[in-house]
């Protein structure tokens, strides 16, 4: 698809603030806002908070990568791999070649729809999962509070490890294209458990395939005559990380956790990329006066630090929330965030 194919964007803000641009108020939306506390999914959070949300993401999940690489991935309800990878024999059960266009044609046909469908009042971001975060799920075989099989895996077979994090990059890098084909306009890299590896193995294991990703989009889309679109990273837990993400991370914008000050983050990456969050997603069970102090607070601190700022959780939004405290909240932030 190419832009003449969709409608005309009236509201820009995000994408202004992922290439760093001073906004007149922050950008503002949630991570899981599709589907996790509504019980509708990507378009419905935008009709229900009508002038509130300045993007839209698509409904999907980031395990859709190991799926199309052969594994099977079962909802009960949180997601299981009833066959995980237990030693590097097992990467023989993969797929040798991956063609995105056929495993994950129905997420780019969503896409498309979806960014139609939004008559062109928000952007539509497009995801995937970091290849750390889908490599420990593919050998944990689920979710997990010590990753012990996955890191035993780095420490006991680095090379395999590397391999197979860079296999699963490629496959990170063919899925993004497609969905900026399809009608992406910002995309994210979700590395959820990035803190959860010491400086020095995020440096040896994630961050090679991390830059990877955004060197191959941004060169894959160029050879297609497409235009680039700003890439965000979330890698949580990983403030350690920040400032060499900054340099050599190769994404517009970094996205923060709840676990540092603004001003310091700031601070860390100079000017070098917009960021993105932060507030703790469990204030939004606070009550509406804990929402507007902890927002205003977050937004004095942003605004004090420069730079481009797109407002946000440190965190994906939970099943609990009343949605109209998520309403207060992008009330507040709208209020709050305003340039003096």
């Amino acid at each position: 698809m190419s832009p003449g194919d969709f409608p005309v964007l009236k509201n820009d803000l995000l994408l202004r603030a992922a290439r760093g641009e001073k906004t007149e108020r922050a950008p503002v939306w949630v991570m899981r806002q599709a589907g996790r506390y509504l019980p509708e999914i990507t378009l419905q959070p935008i009709r229900r908070y009508h002038g509130l949300l300045d993007a839209s993401i698509i409904f999907s999940d980031i395990l859709v990568v190991p799926q199309a690489m052969g594994m099977e991935v079962l909802m009960n309800p949180g997601p299981s791999f009833p066959d995980p990878l237990v030693t590097p024999a097992d990467i023989s059960k993969l797929s040798k070649n991956v063609d995105v266009n056929k495993e994950l044609g129905y997420v780019f046909e969503a896409i498309t729809q979806t960014r139609k469908g939004l008559e062109g009042k928000v952007p539509l971001i497009g995801f995937c999962g970091a290849p750390w975060t889908l490599f420990a799920y593919m050998i944990e075989g689920g979710g997990s509070k010590t990753l012990q099989k996955a890191k035993s895996w780095l420490f006991r077979y680095p090379e395999e490890s590397k391999a197979l994090l860079l296999r699963i990059a490629d496959v990170c890098v063919d899925f993004l294209v497609g969905q900026v084909k399809a009608g992406a306009q910002l995309l994210q890299v979700f590395d959820s458990w990035a803190g959860e590896l010491s400086p020095h193995d995020f440096d040896e294991f994630s961050l090679p395939t991390l830059k990877h990703i955004s060197t191959q989009v941004r060169l894959r889309l160029s050879e297609e005559n497409i235009p680039s679109v700003p890439m965000t990273l979330f890698a949580k837990g990983a403030n350690f990380a920040l400032s060499k993400l900054a340099q050599e991370g190769g994404y517009d914008v970094l996205g923060l956790d709840w676990c540092i000050d603004p001003v310091e983050a700031r601070r860390i990456v100079g000017d070098k990329v917009a960021l993105q969050g932060n507030m703790d997603p469990n204030v939004l069970y606070g009550g509406r006066d804990a929402i507007e102090r902890t927002v205003k607070r977050m937004s004095e601190a942003f605004r004090a630090g420069g730079g481009g700022w797109i407002a946000n959780l440190g965190h994906g939004i939970t099943p609990g929330v009343d949605p109209e405290d998520m309403r207060w909240f992008l009330e507040c932030v709208h209020k709050y965030s305003s340039a003096q």
